[in-house]
């Protein structure tokens, strides 16, 4: 750690409990709402309320992001999302949770998350050399995936049963501290030469179009948001294929953690190995091998529904998840412009992520009218045929041995 320095020390420490909260949260609240209603459109609504933000907002994070102290953001978006989960803690204690209660605290926490992880994002490279950008990301990674899945979801599942106010409480705590971690970074964290100050669509348009008119970050781009509609459609209505007396799978919520902890112990591993792995094999097969197989891995609890089959499964789900994040967050940040990096990074994930509510809405709709079996199978083939559709769009930007494939940074630099 101490190669990457005081100021990623700390970004990396406040990243790992911003993340825990992440956990608690984004588990214990679909595990809430199983408590309110078994009904697979309302129970959606929980997945759909935590990703709308990004569809809203993200270009418009990223646009503040180049304009502002990226460091400034982050704290103020963990300051505004603890006191938020704060209010809702004494309203749950006061015994006035309800479902739609539940469904604004993760929406308005959504909210600080796009300005915060934007900003994140952006402001690594501003912490450490290039050359040590994937090893600082993967670490970053493993943060995220420890304080996430492997501590947090575990927690909330516990949580649920025994406190189920702490669901809101525990994370509020989580965000004030993370967001105080981050005033030990020293200096400042705003661009040397900003945007000049016009419109702030005329800063989006800007974006749009660098995005748009850069072939791989375009590809990689729609990939993603395909892959990230399925899976949201897929995730959004999991939790009654797994949990409870008439699920398939018969978890109680605390073994349903478990299975999230399984998946960051792979992810973990995923984290740290990406850059070997693309070293190896090179970065696009890496990359798309990843995407592929995770995809495969989606089909294997509804085919065989077991406790046996679905910790492995949720294992390999975080490696080869893990790992293809790595890869693909160190290439944004090596082919985007340092001056673009907030708006280009916010198009980017507008893209990629802001399918995330649709298909978590249509994962609802689709199992209630059709049956769960049909709304995960169907997300595993539209996983299939995005992972598909972007191995056809850049196969034929390198040819020659596996070993000496060129990397992104090169495919990029043909287009």
């Amino acid at each position: 750690m101490a190669r990457l320095g005081r100021s990623f020390a700390f970004l990396w420490s406040s990243t790992g409990l911003s993340n825990l909260a992440d956990g608690v949260l984004k588990i214990g609240a679909p595990l809430l709402a199983v408590t309110m209603t078994r009904s697979p459109t309302l129970v959606s609504l929980v997945g759909a309320a935590a990703t709308l933000p990004w569809l809203v907002l993200a270009l418009h994070a990223g646009a503040l992001a180049d304009r502002a102290d990226r460091r400034r953001v982050m704290v103020g978006a963990n300051l505004v999302r603890a006191a938020l989960l704060a209010a809702v803690t004494a309203l749950a204690v006061l015994g006035l949770l309800n479902l739609w209660l539940l469904l604004a605290a993760v929406l308005l926490a959504g909210v600080c998350e796009v300005f915060a992880d934007l900003s994140a994002q952006s402001v690594l490279p501003m912490t450490v050399r290039g050359e040590e950008l994937t090893r600082a990301n993967g670490r970053v990674s493993t943060a995220q995936m420890i304080g996430n899945d492997f501590v947090g979801a575990p927690v909330a599942g516990l949580l649920v049963v025994a406190l189920p106010a702490a669901v809101f409480g525990a994370p509020a705590v989580l965000y004030g501290a993370a967001g105080l971690l981050l005033l030990g970074m020293r200096g400042t964290y705003r661009l040397p030469d900003p945007p000049a100050r016009r419109p702030m669509r005329a800063d989006i348009a800007e974006a749009l179009r660098y995005l748009w008119g850069h072939r791989i970050l375009r590809s990689l781009a729609i990939t993603a948001g395909l892959l990230n509609l399925a899976n949201a459609g897929y995730f959004a209505v999991f939790v009654l294929w797994a949990v409870g007396d008439g699920s398939r799978i018969g978890l109680e919520p605390g073994e349903y953690g478990l299975m999230t902890t399984a998946f960051a112990v792979g992810a973990v591993f995923g984290s740290l190995l990406a850059g070997r792995a693309a070293a190896v094999f090179g970065e696009l097969r890496t990359l798309v091998g990843n995407w592929m197989t995770t995809s495969v891995l989606l089909l294997v609890p509804v085919i065989v529904p077991s406790p046996w089959t679905l910790y492995p499964t949720a294992v390999l789900w975080g490696l080869v998840g893990a790992a293809g994040n790595v890869l693909v967050i160190s290439a944004r940040q090596r082919l985007i412009p340092a001056g673009l990096l907030g708006r280009v990074n916010s198009a980017y994930r507008l893209i990629g992520m802001g399918g995330m509510p649709l298909g978590a809405a249509l994962g609802g709709v689709v199992a209630e009218l059709a049956g769960l079996t049909a709304a995960l199978v169907g997300a595993a083939g539209v996983c299939l045929v995005a992972v598909g559709l972007v191995w056809r769009a850049l196969s034929d930007q390198f040819s020659g041995p596996l070993t000496s494939e060129p990397t992104l940074s090169d495919i990029s630099r043909s287009r």
